[in-house]
């Protein structure tokens, strides 16, 4: 076998020799030889052609501020890369490349056969391939190979592919050759060379020559030195091993920067001796810096809606057909997302978090979310959480990768219990069914039989159901305002008594209402209080339905998709519906300003003369405390409570507030700004008067809606749109309310894990 050795070496370098003549037409030659011959077939009928294909490219989401302008929030990418063009590089760096890669690149047509026959030498007498006298057509060849490898989904091909990128056989060799020939015959040789400063790579996810200027040395392509130039082209041979980001290759890096590149642009006299000898002096000083890159590193607490976005592009068809293929192509593909998130409405959303809840307690596992949807158009405007978002598993109790305020499918939690903020879906299906909200009902504790209630989705049998009111309360017979307004559990019970509990259910999912964990909304007794687990961005959608007049928008994060050609793509859409009907809307709203009027809300109302809508919401012993409400410019969703546990937040203190108020600080917070930031508020519709006060003198033969609870006087229906509800104080509870009260219920009294006011 050694015997073989000499003879096959020869014919090594005699194909390699014999193929370059024939391939580069060198006249006057005439091939004699039967393996040049072979050899010449074998490389004519190598593919010639190379689709160069879109570089991979980082892609960004913004922001949207109120004046219409945009703020970058984050760039995600696998390869650091920003393309430029031609006169967006600095003449140094061309100089340096073509100097020291191939001095020879604007005679030779893609192959020098100069250097190749010199290579073949040495590779004769090495018994390998180890010099392959690449051009930079080549390496521009072959770096575009290897970046299609990358860009494979599956890891099995993607290793197949980029180990044929990068063989160092003959074959492999041959291959690069004939397309790099054909590369030549496409396009010109300034364009050769820009496609190769902008595909090389410069050390680790630093791809392209203004990528590694901007985080090499803080500065453009267009404005690099003749001494940064040249460090920059000393790494693309070894960018691994001459990267300067890593203080032990300085030294090497300065090297080969004054014995190679420097020293071949004196020799090809693109730099004077003056500038080579300044240069060389020059120390190698990176000034390195770090991308923007991932959510992490989002401003004003906005990582976690950059992380939402990043999961409708992980669910939306329009980036590709599976989840992998998706993210894949968006960490790829350069893509441009402006959001739907108001910079200013989400810098006051963070602050007011920060404020008012900490992002870790020793006295439970605390967890609170802000999240504002616009009516009418369904656009997130701002989501805040308490805590520090981290992409991956996390130790630290003040850090997570989960998104409290989105569902389990979108990178949230499975949800909360919601409490008494369910309450207006079954107020709606009674205003449906023409009920009114002057109707009289029995608000006592008392004992509800299942078998006298309708369930046309489920069965009803069960035990017999007990129910509690705040503190014990016992109001008596009083209107359905004022049940709403205090929030009266056993009159929510005995009007779904009067109701079917699967279309309260149904009520609930028209305005988009659906559990966080994907499981099938409940139609349940008990989820008349709001034992169901819903994420905080679905609540703040729904009640924005509300005060769009009964139109649902599906809650959306992105405005605009702009791909790396400019090209505009559709985002997902709201699909807005009428959830319900504009007067059954109206009624409905019009009962909502109780609780904030003269009710359980009254601490979270910004008194700023804007009208507002809303409800409270407290789980079994106070785990979970929320605020829910609207204008009709934005709806906010504020959950403060247990991530896990069921520690009562009458009992905690955060950040020195009674943990039971904090949900109020922080939505009166929120709304007071969205009223300074937003366009002026327009007021609710009047309600129906025959859904507040019946036909006549009132259907409900008892107190209107803006009577005392148990006034036992019916009042006429009014011949003017009636008063805001509420404005008459109403009596003062029995009980003091817990620690802090604010006039909101405090603990249900139901049965453990049922939701209550």
């Amino acid at each position: 076998m050694s015997a073989a050795k000499p003879w096959l070496k020869l014919l090594g370098a005699s194909v390699v020799a014999g193929v370059l003549v024939t391939a580069l037409a060198v006249p006057a030659v005439s091939l004699t030889s039967a393996s040049v011959s072979r050899s010449v077939g074998l490389f004519e009928d190598l593919p010639s052609t190379l689709d160069i294909g879109a570089l991979a490219q980082k892609s960004e989401i913004y922001s949207t501020n109120t004046d219409g302008t945009n703020t970058l929030l984050a760039t995600v990418f696998d390869q650091n890369r920003q393309e430029v063009g031609w006169d967006e590089i600095a003449p140094a760096v061309k100089d340096a490349v073509v100097s020291t890669e191939d001095p020879r690149f604007y005679q030779h047509n893609g192959v020098d056969l100069t250097s190749t026959l010199r290579a073949a030498i040495r590779n004769v007498t090495s018994g390998g391939v180890e010099s392959g006298a690449s051009t930079i057509t080549m390496q521009y060849v072959k770096n575009i190979l290897v970046q299609r490898a990358e860009a494979l989904d599956s890891e099995s091909d993607r290793e197949k592919a980029y180990a044929e990128a990068t063989d160092t056989s003959l074959d492999r060799k041959l291959s690069e050759m004939r397309l790099a020939i054909g590369l030549e015959k496409k396009y010109t040789k300034d364009q050769i060379l820009l496609g190769y400063l902008n595909i090389a790579n410069f050390g680790g996810s630093v791809y392209g020559i203004e990528a590694a200027a901007n985080y090499y040395y803080g500065t453009t392509a267009a404005q690099l030195t003749v001494a940064q130039a040249a460090s920059l082209i000393a790494t693309v041979n070894e960018p691994n091993g001459l990267r300067i980001d890593e203080p032990d290759n300085i030294e090497a890096n300065k090297a080969r920067r004054d014995v190679d590149v420097l020293a071949s642009m004196l020799k090809q006299h693109t730099i004077t001796q003056a500038q080579h000898d300044e240069a060389v002096a020059t120390p190698v000083t990176p000034v390195i810096t770090e991308p923007s890159t991932g959510c992490q590193a989002a401003a004003e607490g906005a990582a976690y809606f950059c992380d939402y976005v990043t999961w409708i592009v992980k669910n939306d068809p329009t980036f590709g057909a599976t989840a992998d293929e998706r993210w894949s192509n968006f960490k790829t593909g350069g893509f441009q997302i402006y959001t739907t998130l108001n910079s200013d409405l989400q810098a006051n959303a963070h602050e007011t978090m920060t404020e008012y809840v900490p992002a870790s307690s020793d006295e439970l596992d605390l967890g609170s979310t802000i999240v504002t949807v616009e009516p009418g158009t369904g656009r997130i405007l701002a989501m805040a959480q308490n805590k520090t978002y981290v992409a991956g598993d996390s130790t630290d109790p003040g850090s997570t990768s989960l998104n409290y305020n989105t569902d389990q499918g979108y990178g949230g939690s499975t949800g909360f219990q919601v409490g008494s903020t369910y309450k207006v879906f079954t107020l709606a299906e009674w205003l449906k069914q023409g009920h009114t909200l002057n109707e009289r009902v029995n608000g006592n504790p008392q004992t509800f039989k299942r078998a006298n209630f309708t369930n046309t989705c489920a069965d009803v049998n069960g035990p017999d159901y007990s129910p509690s009111n705040d503190s014990g309360e016992r109001p008596g017979t009083i209107s359905v305002q004022t049940a709403l307004t205090d929030s009266v559990n056993n009159a929510f019970f005995a009007m779904a008594q009067k109701l079917d509990l699967c279309q309260i259910r149904n009520t609930a999912q028209a305005l988009g209402v659906h559990r966080a964990d994907g499981a099938e909304l409940g139609s349940d007794l008990a989820d008349v209080i709001g034992t169901q687990t819903i994420a905080p961005l679905t609540m703040a959608a729904a009640y924005a339905g509300i005060a769009a007049n009964g139109v649902y928008c599906k809650p959306i994060a992105i405005d605009r998709i702009v791909d790396a050609s400019g090209a505009e793509l559709q985002p997902p859409q709201a699909g807005c519906t009428q959830a319900l009907d504009p007067k059954i809307a109206a009624t409905l709203a019009y009962a909502m300003k109780g609780p904030l009027q003269n009710g359980t809300a009254t601490a979270s109302n910004p008194r700023d003369d804007i009208e507002h809508i809303g409800k409270t919401g407290t789980t079994d012993n106070e785990k979970d405390t929320w605020m829910v409400g609207a204008s009709t410019k934005a709806a906010t969703a504020v959950w403060v409570g247990n991530v896990s546990g069921d520690v009562s937040m009458t009992d905690v203190d955060t950040n020195g507030y009674a943990g039971y108020t904090v949900r109020h600080r922080i939505w009166k917070s929120v709304m007071t700004a969205n009223d300074e930031v937003l366009p002026a508020a327009a007021d609710f519709p009047d309600p129906e008067d025959s859904l507040v006060y019946g036909s006549g003198s009132g259907s409900g033969s008892g107190s209107n809606s803006d009577s005392p609870p148990g006034s036992p006087t019916a009042t006429p229906a009014p011949t003017s749109t009636p008063s805001a509800p509420g404005s008459t104080p109403a009596p003062s509870p029995t009980t003091t309310p817990p620690a802090g009260g604010d006039g909101d219920e405090g603990n249900t009294g139901v049965v453990p894990g049922i939701g209550g006011n």
